[in-house]
């Protein structure tokens, strides 16, 4: 141990004679630690041999792990929550932009990526799971990953699991800060909505719980990305019930095999079929087997709370055009669920899902989009034909319906609930690096979304926080701009919830500490101006339309008499 701080601060002092800025900066974070709890192990500066490996540990988007993507001053992996404070603390008086990183799978690299100076807060240290199976629930770190959360509960349980993402590397802080969801989604809602308690350390340095926080920030960190108001050290998670064996299946049919009007009934049955039942869909083109020729496959995946026998029965009363077999069905438990959802062999042994590592990492692009009425089968020709020409495009349809109908738009930041069919997700995925490749997949996608236009929600048009698209707009917090910029991608990724963010933002964190392209931003000088403009010329129109109609209803009084 002494010879590791011997080591980094010799590392420092070198650093410290080219770069004062970062000199400051560190001594500012060793200063306001806890001597008890030492911040110099978990400090590491562009000098130190562990710093490349440590940025790229937690990059999942090859696009912004480059030679030319800008570098952190530095980076802090706390373990302990004075180190959380300290960073905050020197941040903020350094005037130092503070990305805050869990699992990294941020599709924008919004977490760990900035054009100006910047540093990074790690928190893959921070990652500790305590189960509670006796009163079904469970605290959970926001450095641990969707997979170490399922493989806790159910050490303790094989009848208990989350309603969370399938893809077990994805961090838990911006997952479920952001309103996080997968195929447990029609039958408990989203991560968010299972969230009972949190502990966040504010823009102040304090380490507030559910009721020190208040329900007003409480309600923010649960669908409205906790990054833009503090750094969520914890979620306590409500536990839902699982059955002992449940099915999973996947089928895919091709154009050729009739799967324009599979899609076109998947459309009327996904949302509104049994809510033990979660049908995903995607859309892609491949080649013909048989005559070489590019065609559409559509892959039915699906998870159902229950047994081959039943779902088969159901299945062949509300989707027979699927035409889905026993032999068709696996039956497993819902933690080996996981793996068949998540592409890995399901045989493969449990502790698979403890590897913080991705099987695969790509150069990708999303995009989102939401459905509420069903496309006719002139719409699906349409797509058909527009996917084959830009022939790299996927799309992956997720349906919405029950528990999601039943949960308010204003119960938490997410605002997409009833009336939403299902969510797009658009895919660009390659391996080649290069600008003019990247151009060329991002460019499909965009296309691609373009082309849907007409099918998709519409005033505004919603997208999904989570899936992170920068082509809606980037906020540059300037002294003006930063309510009008942030309002553009805002009201898509939360609707009329956008407000009330902001007025929250604007009260624990006045000075926008946590920022970044697409943060909640806070009301200026001119916002202020601007909105008491607003409530004067509403004010006065109502007293003139009170005004009116009492003078009308003492017009028509004296008539009377």
């Amino acid at each position: 141990m002494l010879l590791h701080i011997v080591v980094l601060l010799s590392l420092f002092s070198s650093t410290f004679a080219t770069n004062a800025p970062q000199n400051t900066l560190i001594q500012c974070l060793i200063n306001n630690s806890e001597p008890s709890n030492r911040i110099i192990e978990s400090i590491f500066t562009q000098n130190s041999p562990s710093f490349p490996s440590i940025l790229q540990a937690y990059i999942r988007n090859l696009r912004f792990n480059t030679t030319k993507t800008p570098k952190p001053f530095l980076i802090v992996t706390p373990s302990h929550v004075s180190h959380i404070q300290s960073s905050i603390i020197c941040g903020k008086k350094h005037k130092l932009e503070m990305k805050i990183r869990s699992g990294g799978h941020d599709y924008e690299g919004v977490s760990y990526v900035s054009k100006v100076p910047f540093f990074i807060l790690d928190m893959f240290n921070l990652r500790s799971i305590e189960v509670d199976i006796e009163n079904e629930t469970a605290w959970i770190q926001t450095g641990a990953t969707l997979g170490e959360v399922y493989y806790k509960i159910a050490e303790k349980s094989k009848i208990h699991g989350y309603p969370a993402g399938v893809c077990a590397t994805v961090g838990v802080g911006g997952h479920v800060s952001g309103g996080g969801y997968g195929n447990l989604m029609r039958k408990y809602g989203t991560s968010s909505d299972n969230v009972i308690d949190a502990q966040i350390i504010d823009a102040k340095g304090r380490l507030l719980d559910r009721e020190a926080m208040g329900e007003d920030l409480f309600w923010a960190i649960r669908g409205g990305g906790g990054a833009n108001f503090g750094v969520v050290l914890s979620y306590k998670i409500k536990l839902v019930k699982v059955p002992k064996i449940v099915t999973v299946f996947e089928v895919k049919r091709t154009l050729e095999q009739n799967a324009s009007d599979i899609v076109y009934n998947w459309q009327n049955v996904a949302p509104t079929t049994s809510n033990d039942l979660f049908i995903r869909l995607i859309l892609e083109v491949v080649k013909d087997a048989k005559n070489g020729e590019k065609t559409i496959r559509a892959s039915f995946i699906a998870l159902f709370l229950g047994d081959t026998k039943t779902l088969v029965t159901l299945m062949d009363e509300t989707f027979p055009q699927l035409g889905l077999k026993e032999e068709d069905c696996i039956e497993t438990s819902w933690l080996q669920s996981i793996l068949f959802w998540d592409n890995i062999d399901i045989d493969t042994p449990l502790e698979i899902l403890l590897e913080r590592q991705p099987h695969l990492l790509r150069y990708l692009k999303r995009k989102s989009d939401y459905v509420k009425e069903p496309i006719s089968k002139e719409g699906l020709e349409g797509i058909w034909k527009k996917m084959i020409d830009l022939e790299k495009g996927v799309m992956l349809f997720n349906p919405y319906g029950g528990k999601m109908d039943e949960i308010s738009p204003t119960e938490t930041p997410l605002p997409h609930r009833a009336e939403n069919l299902w969510k797009i997700q658009y895919q660009a995925n390659w391996n080649e690096e290069g600008e003019e490749v990247t151009f060329y997949h991002i460019n499909v996608t965009r296309e691609l979304y373009k082309y849907m236009t007409p099918f998709v929600s519409k005033n505004p048009r919603q997208a999904y926080l989570n899936y992170k698209d920068l082509d809606l707009g980037v906020n540059h917090h300037g002294l003006f701009s930063r309510y009008s910029q942030g309002s553009v991608y805002g009201i898509q990724y939360f609707k009329d919830n956008f407000d009330r963010l902001v007025e929250i933002k604007t009260k624990v964190d006045p000075h926008n500490f946590f920022r970044n392209e697409q943060s909640i931003p806070v009301y200026g000088h001119v916002d202020r101006v601007r909105r008491v403009f607003e409530k004067s010329l509403i004010s006065i129109f109502v007293c003139l339309v009170v005004n009116w109609i009492w003078n009308m209803s003492q017009g028509h009084g004296a008539k009377k008499e």
